[in-house]
């Protein structure tokens, strides 16, 4: 399997309705959805991030 296909989509354009920057840093990468208003879905390598980082933190 190619790494290309391995993780979400970038964009090159934030979207409109982004506010914070890293909000909008976090979807142009593909590791943040929005799914509908507060709602928000999670890609599988932010997930690790994530995980691996409060083990850390203890």
């Amino acid at each position: 399997m190619r790494a290309s296909r391995l993780f979400g989509r970038t964009l090159r354009e934030a979207p409109a309705d982004a506010d914070t920057q890293s909000y909008r840093l976090m979807v142009r990468a593909g590791l943040l959805k929005r799914i509908g208003s507060g709602i928000f879905a999670y890609s599988p390598l932010l997930w690790r991030v994530g995980r691996a980082s409060m083990q850390e933190s203890g």
